[in-house]
């Protein structure tokens, strides 16, 4: 049987795009590579898939000291895998990106082992970046990305079959008022916490709220239709039966969203917390109609209710949209990518 290294991680975003690529990867054993944080959490649900306990090496993105014993973690991290690596013989890797994947894409190269990369967001992080460098192609979730580099070739965003299969009767609520779906990612966002709490009484009377609130965050008070969850396993269920959904733009759920046909709200994490990737991939949303923004320093209760009303109004407008631009068989392209490029 044919052998694959899977890796990439430190959020949800890395890893569920990966584990979709999973669901193509029929005849081949299959291994992951993370670090101690939530890939390793996510992938005990997953027991076909073995995994392998890293360290990782990560960039602060501060003036610290601690960036000065990035290259000699690097090289222990390149070290480790290179021998995990020898030992497996594996035909190929994907990688998703994050540091976690850096010194394991390095140490492939070194083995002579090819590796197939994908980003997901407009503009490349710097894992990728380095990444880059090491890897045969680089698939890409946005067209505009694929032309800056001649390695990168527009996929679309891979995407778990499970998602496509929500079941919308499992989440039910006392109101008949539409259902908003509030996401701050997987690791929940605390900037949309603040504002459901402040403005929960209104958001109630409005809406149905499902608030995915992350699992480091306590819940808000008791609503008789305001439904709190630190994460949601389940999560189809919930955008089945969102009519509208705020969120932060991380590509991996914007583009669930898209395939979905999700009217959304997009609210990107600042420059002050990242280094603009979910700004850039809210306003390529925006500009295409897919999707409405708002900056955090425009968030208020006014313009909050003022798109999400937009959105339900013109919802079937953005729906077509959707239906014309999502791109759903990504997964199979980089499949064939993958199969074209392994070691025979």
């Amino acid at each position: 049987m044919k052998k694959i290294i899977l890796t990439g991680g430190g959020t949800a975003g890395h890893v569920y795009p990966a584990l979709a690529v999973a669901e193509k990867l029929k005849d081949y054993e299959i291994h992951y590579f993370g670090g101690s944080g939530m890939e390793k959490d996510i992938l005990k649900a997953y027991p076909k898939i073995t995994y392998h306990e890293i360290p990782v090496v990560k960039l602060e993105r501060k003036l610290t000291l601690k960036n000065l014993l990035i290259p000699f973690k690097l090289f222990r991290s390149i070290r480790i895998c290179k021998k995990e690596i020898k030992k497996l013989k594996p035909n190929i890797v994907f990688s998703k990106g994050g540091f976690v994947a850096v010194p394991v894409v390095i140490a492939s190269h070194k083995q002579k082992v090819p590796v197939i990369s994908h980003e997901s967001d407009l503009s490349m992080g710097l894992a990728n970046k380095i990444i880059l460098r090491f890897c045969k192609c680089m698939c890409t979730a946005f067209q505009k990305t694929a032309e800056e580099n001649k390695k990168c070739v527009f996929t679309g965003q891979p995407i778990r079959d499970k998602i496509l299969k929500g079941n919308k009767d499992k989440i039910q609520m006392e109101e008949k008022l539409p259902y908003l779906l509030i996401l701050g990612g997987s690791l929940g966002a605390k900037f949309l916490n603040d504002f459901v709490k402040e403005n929960l009484d209104f958001l109630t009377t409005k809406f149905n709220v499902m608030h995915l609130h992350g699992k480091q965050n306590t819940a808000i008070s008791f609503h008789k239709n305001y439904l709190p969850l630190p994460y949601a396993e389940n999560i189809e269920d919930y955008y089945a039966r969102a009519d509208v959904v705020i969120s932060r733009a991380g590509s991996g759920v914007i583009n669930e969203l898209l395939v979905l046909n999700k009217p959304m709200l997009l609210i990107p994490l600042s420059k002050k917390c990242s280094r603009g990737d979910q700004i850039e991939n809210a306003k390529l949303f925006q500009s295409l109609n897919l999707a409405k923004m708002l900056e955090e320093e425009e968030v208020s209760k006014d313009s909050i209710f003022k798109n999400l009303d937009y959105l339900l109004k013109n919802s079937e407008n953005i729906k077509k949209n959707m239906k014309n631009y999502a791109k759903n068989d990504a997964k199979t392209l980089i499949f064939e990518i993958i199969k074209d490029n392994e070691l025979k």
